[in-house]
C-alpha cells in the first residue's frame, strides 16, 4: 500500500491539477479571513471552505491516471486497493491543506470572542478549529468519492452531483461539518471554546463507509 500511495501521490503532484483547488482555497481565505478578526469565526470559515475543495481532490487523484496505466496498477495491486491509494491521497492532501490554513488563520486572528469582551486561548482555539477542519477534509472525501469515478463516471453527472452535495453537506443540519462549524461560531458567541469531536467521529465514519462503498464497486465493475 505504501508504493501504492507514492505512486498516486506523485501522479498528482506532477500532474499539477492540484493548483486550482488550492488556489481557489486560498482565494476563499483571502476573501473571508481577515487580519484581526476573532480567531474562532475564521477558523470556521476555514472549515467550511475545505469541504468542496477536498471534494474536489478526490476528482483530481480519481481522474488524474490515464485509462491504461489505471487498468496496468489495478491488475497489478487489486481494483479496490488501487482506488483506496487514490481516495486516501485526496484525503491526505485535503487534511494538510487545512492544517496549513489553521495555523496560518491562527496566527493572524485576534484571540477574542465575536464581541470582543472575552479572551480567547490561541492554541485551544487552533485545536478546536484543527478538529473541525479535518472533520470537513472527511466529509468532503466522502463527498467525492459517492459523486466521481466509478460511482458516476460521466462528468456531466459527477461534476454537479458533487458540486451540489459538497454544498448541502456544508449547510444542511445534522451535517457534521455544519455542525462542527457551528459549535466554532457559536463557541466566538459565547467566548468558549468547542471541542467537536463528535463531528469528527461522525464525519469519520461516514467517509470509512463512502470509501468502502467506491472500492467495492471499483472491484465490482473491474472483475
Amino acid at each position: 500500500m505504501t508504493a501504492l500511495l507514492r505512486y498516486q501521490a506523485a501522479l498528482l503532484l506532477r500532474s499539477q491539477r492540484w493548483l486550482p483547488p488550492v488556489i481557489l482555497y486560498a482565494a476563499f481565505l483571502g476573501i473571508g479571513v481577515q487580519s484581526g478578526q476573532p480567531v474562532l469565526d475564521s477558523l470556521g470559515y476555514t472549515a467550511a471552505a475545505l469541504l468542496p475543495v477536498a471534494a474536489w481532490l478526490v476528482r483530481i487523484c480519481v481522474t488524474v491516471e490515464p485509462p491504461e496505466a489505471r487498468a496496468c496498477v489495478a491488475a497489478a495491486a487489486g481494483p479496490g486497493r488501487a482506488h483506496l491509494a487514490r481516495l486516501l491521497v485526496a484525503l491526505i492532501a485535503a487534511a494538510a491543506l487545512g492544517t496549513a490554513a489553521v495555523l496560518v488563520v491562527t496566527l493572524i486572528s485576534a484571540p477574542v470572542s465575536t464581541d470582543n469582551r472575552t479572551r480567547i486561548a490561541l492554541l485551544p482555539a487552533a485545536a478546536a478549529g484543527l478538529l473541525a477542519t479535518q472533520a470537513c477534509a472527511l466529509l468532503g472525501t466522502a463527498v467525492g468519492a459517492l459523486t466521481n469515478w466509478p460511482v458516476l463516471r460521466a462528468p456531466g453527472r459527477a461534476v454537479p452531483a458533487m458540486l451540489l452535495t459538497a454544498l448541502l453537506s456544508a449547510v444542511t443540519t445534522g451535517s457534521p461539518a455544519q455542525a462542527a462549524v457551528s459549535d466554532l461560531v457559536t463557541g466566538s458567541q459565547s467566548g468558549r471554546i468547542p471541542v467537536p469531536l463528535l463531528p469528527l467521529a461522525t464525519a469519520a465514519v461516514l467517509a470509512a463507509a463512502a470509501i468502502t462503498t467506491a472500492c467495492a464497486v471499483t472491484s465490482r465493475r473491474s472483475s
